[in-house]
């Protein structure tokens, strides 16, 4: 491979990206105004053996963020640990201040390493937690049974 091109830009060219960057916030601020009125919402935690995923959303059930550990930026095995799944909550409760949650449920899904510490990082952070549900799925009859061997 050669060597790459750096393109350089000029001043007036970095003025008038920083004008329409400004423009964008002003755009977000105002859509963002009626989300930040949101004082109560639901916290899905998904913890399976690879990975924790944390979705933040509003009673409604509308998504209004998600976290997952390979996101954050862990690899392979590390992933599906109980470190992985409180830096997940640490995240996910930035989300949470930004939009000014006060209180949350809880619900819990899967039978990965990450459930507990993520609940734990959640109720050190000092919110208002309403109910914690668990909705893990329980197979009730199972598999139909193999036929009987014939001798």
């Amino acid at each position: 491979m050669g060597k790459k091109k750096v393109i350089k830009q000029t001043e007036e060219e970095l003025l008038k990206e920083g004008q329409k960057a400004e423009s964008a916030d002003k755009k977000e601020s105002k859509a963002e105004a009626p989300s930040r009125r949101i004082t109560e919402g639901k916290v899905y935690i998904s913890s399976s053996y690879n990975n924790t995923i944390i979705t933040l959303t509003d009673n409604q059930g509308n998504v209004l963020g998600w976290v997952s550990a390979g996101a954050i930026g862990f690899k392979g095995a590390r992933k599906a640990t109980p470190f992985a799944a409180s830096k997940v909550a640490e995240a996910v409760w930035q989300i949470i201040q930004k939009l000014g949650i006060q209180k949350l449920s809880i619900l819990v899904k899967g039978i990965g390493g990450g459930r507990e510490s993520a609940i734990r990082s959640f109720t050190s952070k000092g919110l208002d937690i309403v109910s914690i549900a668990d909705m893990t799925p329980v197979p009730h009859d199972g598999p139909r049974p193999r036929k009987a061997r014939r001798v």
